[in-house]
């Protein structure tokens, strides 16, 4: 079961939900609201050097390599 990341059009709650089909209905945790925008979000996972994205760099998803997540 996927995991998607949303944000709450109503309140601007950030979540993530784990979600069986595309056919679910997403309310926030927050406020309850429907109207919810799923995220775009990258695939990544934590190798021998630690997070790599799917591009295969680090700091590959970063604006410009200084995102206070990478790990370089």
């Amino acid at each position: 079961m996927p995991i998607y990341e949303y944000t709450c059009d109503e309140c601007a709650n950030a979540f993530e939900k784990r979600v069986p089909s595309s056919r679910t209905r997403v309310r926030c945790p927050q406020c309850e609201s429907k109207r919810v925008t799923r995220q775009f979000s990258t695939f990544a996972f934590k190798g021998e050097r630690g997070f790599v994205g799917s591009t295969g760099g680090g700091c590959s998803g970063c604006s410009g390599g200084s995102c206070g997540n990478c790990h370089h």
